[in-house]
């Protein structure tokens, strides 16, 4: 799709609030006390810049003044709820993307019941297995659903225009059974009778309906547009393939609402080389979306919305109005002590990049749940402070100075061959585990083991030896199957396999867990030459699973043999999160300091900042710098220079903060 006028990015939202207003028909005094000077007032005070209103909700229900019977029932005739939050909205320079609902809407689920689309047993898709729970039906879009909502966003387009942008919610792929689908997959030559082919006919589906709305979407945006169209749901690995139909990405992620505090790092490392201008979404309920009566710490808002900051995204989060119109002070008392001080943070990455050195390759058959070896691999990279995003296999690698292919990623001639040729530009390569072949061969011709070998089931151990904090010689256990190998020559060996005194059985066995260790062998375990780094063991997912510290660690003793002069240096805590920014006029890194803590059987809570005192920190600069400052307290800093790394040692108790280094 064409996009003739380059977007200004000074239009891109930065402190957004995404307004839910999912209002049933029951509900008889919709906006009956909305105030458009006190809404408009609300957001300017909490340094809110963007503001997604309502025009249709999951009810199916519209908001704006229209002769369609789906406006809600409870809105006053002489109301037109959208119009009027738009114009006091943009009457204080805020701007209001419009939201609308797809495949979930209960007007049109009660109205066309045939509709809704059918799983294999022709049971109907809901969001409950009982008709007497309250819950979701979900639409068809090989259905005549798709014209319908084709006309309702229509007449948005008509009546807003130019729009600010729109908000298309629940839009994943839906296998569905329907006759409509049935068909649909005939005329693709598919076969309705294989689940597979009824998946894919759900991504041709969406990508069908994504195509035609952002067309239509297009002719409804100002000429420099950076916000365009979004359909929120998508599978973001699948973003390189769809990004045709947007013009910018966004991110939902409540970490207390099911996503977790792993997601939002995972996934802004995969969006973020893609290029578009992304912005993320938290929200500021206890657990998720429509926890409407429960607000969650401060202390939590700011640890999300600055690690949004560290990823090179712009902040989102999620309020509910209430019915009658009127906005909570509590909740913009919450959400604008965060934003102002995200907003006194934003001059000093003005027109930054985000600065990578690794790339951690990830299957994006994973989509957005891409399995316990690229989490555990995010968490120890985070952990370990290295700087890095997150590609998959097809992508370019040369702006990398490494590459970690982890156990979950495997190795075909094709990506054999890319890594290959990136170790001849002088790329640094780690594979691990299963990785470490492609098919029966070696992943690379210049491994640093050689033998490799799917090892005999049952436990082994880990002996590391000169791993930074690891325990010297002890043996460890190691989950998971393992490959056996040798040592090349010439290869550093940094931990080698013990055997246990027997395979564990229920008619062998040795205490509570596993046989205990035995006799050391000569099969490596870890090893590094000549920039290749190689673990036998599926180190990464034993890390997610079980959180064993050496794994971590003898993952850092490898990555430091293969680049010995990081981007980045940062002691403190082990939670300390990092990232770092270039601008025009400097070098940022951010210091992000919460501990989450499990505090009820899934929920992961966040209460304080946790202090950093004296941690020491250097970053890889060019040139001696002229001032370096923690920000944005404006407190000078005591700086030293090495002609390499400019080192400082830092104190904060705020949970986020910036060392701006100054270039001479």
């Amino acid at each position: 799709m064409s996009r003739p006028t380059p977007p200004d990015p000074s239009r891109f939202p930065r402190r957004t609030v995404h307004l839910d207003f999912h209002t049933g028909p029951d509900i008889p005094d919709v906006g009956r006390d909305f105030d458009p000077a006190a809404f408009a007032r609300t957001f300017k005070d909490a340094a809110v810049d963007s503001v997604t209103v309502f025009a249709k909700c999951h009810h199916g229900r519209l908001y704006h003044a229209t002769d369609r019977p789906e406006r809600h029932p409870g809105l006053d005739p002489g109301l037109d709820l959208l119009a009027e939050q738009i114009d006091a909205l943009h009457a204080v320079g805020i701007r209001a993307p419009i939201y609308l609902s797809l495949q979930v809407d209960e007007y049109a689920a009660r109205e066309h019941p045939e509709w809704i689309g059918h799983g294999e047993d022709l049971k109907l898709n809901r969001w409950t297995t009982s008709a007497f729970d309250a819950g979701w039906h979900v639409l068809d879009m090989s259905s005549p659903y798709a014209d319908y909502f084709a006309d309702q966003l229509d007449e948005v387009l008509r009546r807003f225009a130019p729009v600010d942008g729109i908000f298309v919610d629940m839009c994943w792929d839906q296998p569905s059974a329907s006759r409509w689908a049935i068909d649909g997959m005939r005329r693709e030559g598919l076969d309705p009778a294989d689940a597979d082919h009824r998946s894919r006919y759900a991504t041709l589906v969406a990508q069908h309906y994504m195509a035609r709305y952002s067309a239509m979407v297009e002719k409804a945006l100002p000429a420099d547009a950076a916000q365009g169209i979004w359909f929120n749901s998508r599978p973001k690995a699948r973003l390189a393939e769809e990004r045709k139909f947007v013009r910018h990405a966004e991110i939902e992620g409540l970490p207390t609402g099911g996503w977790g505090y792993t997601f939002l790092p995972y996934v802004a490392r995969l969006v973020r080389p893609m290029g578009l201008p992304t912005l993320s979404h938290t929200g500021r309920f206890h657990e998720s979306w429509g926890d409407n009566a429960a607000l969650k710490p401060r202390a939590a808002l700011l640890y999300e919305c600055s690690q949004m900051l560290s990823h090179g995204l712009t902040g989102g989060v999620g309020d509910v109005l209430h019915p009658r119109g009127a906005l909570s002070p509590a909740v913009y008392e919450l959400i604008g002590s965060v934003y102002r001080h995200i907003e006194r943070c934003e001059p000093f990455v003005e027109d930054g990049r985000v600065q990578t050195e690794v790339a951690l390759l990830s299957d994006p058959a994973f989509g957005d749940n891409p399995g316990a070896g690229i989490i555990g691999a995010v968490r120890a990279l985070q952990q370990l402070r290295v700087q890095f995003d997150v590609v998959t296999p097809e992508s370019d690698l040369s702006g990398y100075r490494a590459v970690v292919v982890p156990e979950t990623s495997r190795v075909d001639d094709a990506l054999a061959d890319r890594l290959q040729e990136y170790r001849t530009g002088g790329g640094a390569v780690l594979l691990i585990g299963a990785a470490l072949l492609n098919g029966t061969e070696p992943a690379l011709p210049d491994l640093p083991v050689e033998g490799l070998a799917p090892a005999p089931e049952g436990e082994s151990f880990l002996a590391c030896r000169g791993v930074p904090g690891a325990p010297e010689g002890f043996p460890v256990i190691s989950y998971g199957a393992r490959l056996s190998a040798r040592a090349a020559a010439g290869a550093e060996v940094l931990a080698t396999v013990v055997a246990p005194y027997f395979p564990r059985s229920w008619d062998r066995f040795c205490g509570h867990q596993y046989t205990p260790p035995a006799d050391p062998t000569d099969e490596v375990a870890a090893a590094v030459a000549d920039g290749v780094g190689a673990v036998t063991v599926p180190l990464l997912e034993a890390f997610h699973e079980h959180g064993v510290e050496t794994y971590r660690q003898l993952l850092g003793a490898v990555l430091d043999r293969l680049l010995p002069d990081p981007l980045l240096r940062v002691g403190g805590p082990v939670h300390l999160e990092t990232g770092v920014v270039r601008t025009p006029t400097g070098t940022v890194v951010h210091l992000i300091s919460f501990v989450p803590a499990r505090e009820t059987p899934a929920l992961d809570l966040v209460h304080d900042p946790f202090p950093l005192v004296d941690v020491p920190v250097s970053v890889r600069v060019t040139g001696e710098p002229s001032a370096v400052r923690l920000q944005p307290a404006g407190q000078e800093l005591h700086w030293q220079y090495d002609g390499e790394y400019v080192h400082v040692r830092v104190t904060s108790l705020d949970g986020h903060a910036m060392v701006v280094v100054d270039h001479g």
